[in-house]
């Protein structure tokens, strides 16, 4: 079966090479030429066409920035659709809005084409491992299609409604775990900032009540300094942003998650671009005023 995957930087390229290593033939496509060498140094194959990766494709793959990248990667003058792909399933990885995905998913299939709406939870490891969890939204004919697809990307597959759905509960779990990280790091830097050791601190965070996927996962890398990005802070903030307005656009509050988003800019301010989101531990230290404290 042949894909072609739009959108090849960090998150895409894994995925894109964890189904090649499984028998796909897959293509990639980028619009930057830098994404485009480095997945193909790692033994992609890759396309500056867009044409010639639409070509012949079972299956159409898009991970992408933003709800703009999206919608003018599917639906522009010189996307994915204008291509005129045939009898292929459509599949969007990316963490956009709801609206965006029906909106794409309404023009895939006026052309007859499958679609699913299906944002991934997990990093860069687990997107070259096949180990992510998949949300996913869609007909339960266009899933099974794609389940030789979902079944390489991961075990885990959560199936949310239809097209649409699983955009909204991926915001959802983003709020939660970009809220988690905050808490996490703020109740963190009290126990390191009264003196308790950090590596005792975690141990036995580790094991109590207030422990959590994120704790285990992120804060092993920040007890040494280590900013490296899983998941980068300027995405967490897009993701939170994407989340309070879609909820202002229902009329639902969210006063905690506008905080988190205001205290994620604030470190993006801060010049925690491009580290990882538990680099608001780091934050947390420096804003500690006794003597001595970093």
């Amino acid at each position: 079966m042949r894909i072609a995957y739009f959108g090849i930087g960090q998150m895409g390229a894994g995925m894109a090479l964890c189904l090649q290593r499984a028998g796909f033939d897959v293509i990639g496509y980028d619009v930057s030429a830098t994404s485009r060498d480095a997945a193909a140094a790692q033994g992609l194959t890759v396309t500056a066409s867009m044409a010639e990766a639409v070509s012949g494709a079972d299956f159409l793959l898009s991970s992408l920035p933003n709800s703009a990248i999206v919608r003018d990667a599917w639906l522009g003058a010189d996307g994915i659709l204008a291509c005129d792909p045939q009898n292929a399933v459509c599949i969007d990885f990316s963490t956009i809005d709801s609206e965006t995905m029906v909106q794409v998913a309404t023009a895939c299939r006026e052309r007859g084409l499958g679609v699913v709406d299906a944002p991934v939870s997990g990093g860069p490891q687990e997107s070259a491992d096949g180990t992510l969890v998949l949300l996913l939204g869609g007909a339960e004919a266009d899933i099974a299609r794609a389940k030789p697809v979902f079944d390489t990307l991961g075990s885990v597959q959560l199936p949310t409604g239809d097209v649409g759905t699983a955009k909204t509960v991926k915001l959802v779990n983003n709020v939660m775990s970009m809220g988690n990280v905050l808490v996490a790091a703020e109740a963190f830097a009290m126990g390191e900032a009264a003196g308790v050791d950090s590596q005792v601190l975690f141990d036995t965070l580790s094991q109590s009540g207030g422990r959590s996927h994120h704790l285990l996962k992120r804060f092993p890398n920040a007890l040494k300094s280590n900013w490296d990005p899983g998941f980068k802070m300027e995405l967490g903030e897009k993701d939170v942003a994407l989340a309070v307005d879609f909820a202002r656009s229902i009329q639902q509050p969210t006063p905690i998650a506008s905080l988190v988003r205001e205290m994620m800019t604030m470190a993006l301010a801060g010049g925690y671009e491009g580290h990882d989101v538990v680099a608001v531990l780091d934050m947390y230290r420096k804003m500690n005023r006794r003597e001595g404290r970093n």
